[in-house]
């Protein structure tokens, strides 16, 4: 019963594959006059003239920062130590989760003795 409802199921989807395709042979080539069409109405020649957005300011202009300041050696060196810095605070971080965890472990660890515990003294 089971391999006959299979082949129903194949037969069905081989059939509907079949209905979906079109009769056309894949190896007829598109013409231009498929692909793209003539414009009817030729295209006028633009006589406007672009404008400035006035939205949009230039930072020196108008008393702006400009660009950023090239890094200097001494720059590098105080980014470093803020980085190494930051490093340092990271690690300490990642110890204090690691002992958390570690506690976390044994304190599951000493509840889980006690359930035990429980049931040796029930049974």
């Amino acid at each position: 019963m089971k391999t006959s409802l299979t082949l129903a199921a194949l037969s069905a989807s081989a059939l509907a594959l079949a209905a979906c395709g079109s009769s056309d042979p894949a190896s007829t080539e598109a013409t231009p006059a498929d692909v793209e069409m003539p414009a009817n109405v030729p295209l006028e020649p633009v006589t406007e003239e672009p404008v400035d957005d006035e939205t949009l300011t230039d930072e020196t202009a108008d008393g702006g920062e400009g660009p950023p300041p090239a890094v200097t050696e001494q720059s590098a060196e105080d980014a470093a130590a803020e980085a190494s810095a930051k490093a340092e605070e990271l690690a300490a971080a990642a110890a204090e989760a690691e002992a958390a965890a570690s506690a976390a472990e044994d304190a599951g660890a000493a509840a889980l003795e006690a359930v035990e515990g429980i049931d040796e003294t029930v049974d």
